[in-house]
């Protein structure tokens, strides 16, 4: 008797667990409409070389690690567009980038942790480099941004 009815609890417990994961399911499918959103919006701007449009994506402060450095922007404005579009930065071929892979590995209902790879291309299409990224980003004042990036990129 005891082990039907340990059994019976086993069996409720796997369903509520089930349960709760398709809940988790429906709402990250929201999340990941927004979210995705954010980052279509953020490769716009970037392919635009709109410095305004692309840090709108952003939370503030807002960090970049890469190259064994961590950037911090404390604010929009502080970036140099010459620089961040140039030959340091995306490089003195780079036409335009594309995201080659864009997946939500981790998500609350504030934050989510997106692994990315992205490519950098000339003006012909070819490829000049790809990189693996992590992206995370944050629901702040009812807005997603990305608030951290970290990347393998120059």
């Amino acid at each position: 008797m005891t082990r039907i009815a340990l059994g019976c609890l086993f069996f409720c417990l796997i369903l509520c667990v089930a349960a709760a994961h398709t809940r988790s399911k429906i709402v990250s499918q929201d999340i990941e409409k927004e979210v995705m959103q954010v980052l279509d919006d953020y490769m716009a701007a970037w392919n635009r070389k709109d410095l305004e449009g692309w840090e709108r994506t952003f939370h503030f402060p807002h960090y970049r690690l890469a190259g064994g450095k961590m950037n911090v922007l404390d604010k929009p404005g502080m970036q140099d567009a010459a620089r961040v579009w140039g030959p340091a930065g995306a490089g003195a071929d780079w036409h335009h980038s594309r995201w080659d892979r864009r997946k939500i590995i981790h998500s609350s209902p504030d934050k989510v942790h997106v692994d990315t790879k992205f490519t950098r291309c000339r003006a012909d299409g070819s490829v000049i480099s790809s990189f693996e990224s992590l992206y995370i980003l944050t629901k702040e004042d009812g807005r997603w941004g990305v608030k951290l990036r970290s990347s393998f990129a120059p």
